[in-house]
């Protein structure tokens, strides 16, 4: 992947990761486009970053996405990145009452949602790069959020398939692979110890130009290459 003159979508591209890759796509000469269900967050990143293109959208809902499909065709029709990020986190138990309900929404948002993206944006002639934002919990889950580490290791599964499915189209898939970094994902405060975005952003960027298309960071490096019985240790620390 080039790291300029592309033009991109990232979903969730105004909090967190998404926005660290928003500021640096910028600074290395993209244009960017960035999709949120809240207007008000977009608004922030505008007013940091006025060449940011913005657009709300319910990712959870299958209309608003074929809605940002049908605008980025009808009026950005060069896109050529698309990067599948936008994601949530819930720390739950089967026994909850909610329990049902918070792994539907999480699979629709973590799931569903980029499967389709990448069904739609696919056809788009220009498109050349998908970027699937998974994380290290699909290979050692954390047991407190169950459905979200089953998510992310489908999503992990599902990019290696596309790595091969995509090549004859000639459509690079690239996986960043994050690990906790002190970002609001399931909630504000949760991962305030972990290593800032930013170290992690430069990692990755440091990753792509030398060509590689898993991108891993701390202890995603270290678990995504781990064998069954490093995994199992893991777990157990992880899970005491």
């Amino acid at each position: 992947m080039k790291l300029s003159n592309n033009k991109i979508l990232i979903t969730g591209g105004a909090t967190g990761i998404g926005l660290g890759l928003t500021e640096r796509f910028i600074a290395e000469g993209n244009q960017v486009i960035i999709c949120s269900r809240r207007q008000d967050v977009l608004q922030e990143v505008v007013n940091k970053y006025p060449s940011v293109i913005t657009k709300v959208c319910d990712l959870a809902n299958e209309a608003d996405r074929i809605d940002l499909y049908n605008w980025i065709a009808e009026n950005h029709s060069d896109l050529n990145v698309l990067i599948n990020n936008a994601g949530i986190q819930n720390r739950v138990h089967p026994m909850d009452k909610d329990y049902y309900e918070k792994a539907q929404t999480e699979i629709n948002i973590n799931v569903l949602a980029p499967l389709h993206l990448i069904t739609l944006f696919t056809q788009l002639k220009n498109l050349n790069t998908v970027i699937n934002v998974t994380s290290g919990l699909a290979f050692t889950p954390m047991a407190q959020m169950p459905v979200y580490c089953g998510t992310k290791a489908f999503f992990h599964s599902l990019t290696l398939s596309l790595r091969h499915l995509l090549l004859p189209q000639n459509i690079e898939v690239i996986e960043i692979i994050p690990p906790a970094l002190n970002t609001d994902l399931g909630g504000a405060g949760l991962h305030d110890e972990f290593p800032p975005v930013s170290d992690f952003i430069d990692a990755i960027f440091q990753q792509i130009k030398e060509g590689k298309n898993e991108l891993t960071f701390g202890l995603s490096e270290m678990m995504s290459k781990a064998g069954s019985e490093q995994l199992q240790g893991i777990f157990k620390r992880m899970n005491p």
